[in-house]
């Protein structure tokens, strides 16, 4: 499975029936047999990143989603300029959709944090001060410094070599929650550290002044973050659902339960071929 763009499919084992029973209910007109092409179409947009370098993008879009990221969080996408200045080109047919958004890989690799050379050693968090062990401390630590190092070395540089606005204030920052990055595992406390180094990465970009949302399937949230209190700073952030195959699907899954407390799915993502389309909730 790649991360962002052609390819990156992720799938969620109730969406099939829940989006038939939704369409079924919803769109088919009395006497007459349901179709995909029942549902309602909105302008769909589309997400890339770095497996997008070097290929003609599609023209015409509603909006764009670009992966800052170069499939873990610690590395640029290197074609990040350039689909930059794509997704500018989007047609923002939709009022309630920014024309160009972006969105960045997460992690926790604080399991395996003597593997790694970005582990921090030291830093005031809401959960303590971190001091290099595996705690929601140096997790949270870990978060905010990867969305700092996205931010001001991956993507202000890019923003302004496209020539397109480079204030993370103008655009939606997604987190891309996937179990193909490095994330702690086995107990409750492993999926509080992983939440806590998200707190973290919102953190970052709320002083920044951006947008934040949250991106996965449930079944994966479930596994790498568990459930969020109330209390968190990720309760009422918008979730981006993965895991439809067809335009059908991804109508229905607007209606599905968000990834975190107080929040409402604002865009679902279907993968028909070998494109990443998305349609948006609004």
């Amino acid at each position: 499975m790649r991360i962002g763009g052609w390819g990156r499919r992720l799938h969620a084992a109730a969406l099939v029936p829940v989006a038939t029973a939704i369409v079924l209910a919803l769109q088919a007109p009395a006497g007459a047999a349901p179709s995909e092409y029942d549902v309602p179409v909105s302008p769909a947009g589309i997400d890339v990143s770095h497996p997008q370098c070097g290929r003609d993008l599609p023209a015409g879009s509603a909006f764009a989603v670009v992966g800052v990221n170069g499939g873990v969080a610690t590395q640029p996408n290197p074609c990040l300029a350039e689909q930059l200045a794509w997704a500018w080109e989007s047609t923002g047919a939709l009022p309630e959709q920014p024309p160009a958004q972006v969105y960045v890989n997460t992690a926790n690799p604080g399991q395996v944090r003597g593997l790694v050379t970005t582990w921090p050693s030291a830093g005031a968090t809401p959960y303590g001060r971190c001091d290099g062990d595996n705690s929601a401390a140096c997790s949270w630590r870990y978060g905010y410094e990867r969305a700092r190092d996205s931010v001001a070395d991956f993507f202000v540089p890019a923003a302004r070599d496209a020539g397109v606005v480079s204030l993370p204030s103008r655009y939606t920052w997604w987190l891309d929650v996937e179990s193909s990055n490095t994330w702690q595992n086995g107990s409750d406390d492993a999926r509080a550290r992983n939440r806590a180094a998200l707190e973290g990465m919102t953190a970052y970009l709320d002083s920044r002044g951006a947008e934040v949302g949250v991106y996965s399937t449930g079944r994966q949230w479930a596994q790498i973050v568990g459930s969020v209190p109330d209390d968190s700073p990720l309760a009422g952030l918008p979730s981006w659902l993965a895991g439809s195959s067809t335009l059908a699907e991804a109508v229905a899954a607007c209606a599905l339960p968000p990834l975190v407390p107080d929040s409402r799915v604002t865009l679902t993502q279907y993968v028909p071929d070998d494109l990443d389309r998305n349609h948006s909730c609004g």
